[in-house]
């Protein structure tokens, strides 16, 4: 018996598929597919959301020096002329930031591994290229969903099932964090 449904497809693009669909419940909170895809996401699911909520108070805060862009009511850089050549003003900001302690650095970089880059393009034509943001999900993960599952123990998704799909007749469901 295989450990792994093969899901008709070679191991590269099975990883793949498997890594999309992750990347896309977790940004999305449910997502639509089949059943065997929904069973073999889970076990990757499952794990991280695991791994985010025995890390998710593990750190240490820290205050910095940062220099910040100084800006007008515009919200503009200030520029300012020195030496012939138009320079942008920085102010000395004390920030307070999240250091990771090494077992959360760690939970991390498992979670980057599985987890694909999600880029948040805005809706309006106007600025699209420009307004586009990098979304971290690991931070969701670790902000969002660690402390709402805290006082779970496990079974952090559901499958509910919405029949079979037109073209071939596989069983759709939806999967979705509960």
């Amino acid at each position: 018996m295989a450990k792994y449904r093969k899901l008709g497809r070679p191991s590269d693009q099975r990883k793949a598929l498997i890594r999309s669909q992750v990347t896309a419940l977790l940004y999305h909170g449910k997502i639509v597919t089949t059943e065997a895809r929904a069973k073999e996401i889970r076990k990757f699911v499952e794990p991280l959301i695991t791994l985010a909520v025995k890390e998710k108070d593990n750190y240490e805060t820290v205050k910095v020096m940062a220099k910040v862009p100084r800006k007008d009511k515009d919200g503009k850089r200030v520029k300012q002329i020195e030496n012939g050549k138009r320079v942008t003003v920085y102010d000395e900001v004390e920030k307070e930031i999240k250091k990771d302690l090494p077992s959360r650095l760690h939970a991390r970089s498992q979670m980057m591994k599985v987890l694909y880059p999600v880029k948040e393009v805005p809706s309006t034509p106007a600025g699209r290229k420009r307004n586009t943001k990098e979304v971290n999900l690991v931070n969701k993960l670790f902000d969002e969903y660690g402390p709402k599952y805290a006082n779970r123990h496990g079974g952090y998704t559901r499958i509910i099932k919405i029949g079979p799909r037109k073209g071939d007749a596989a069983m759709e469901v939806v999967l979705e964090l509960v």
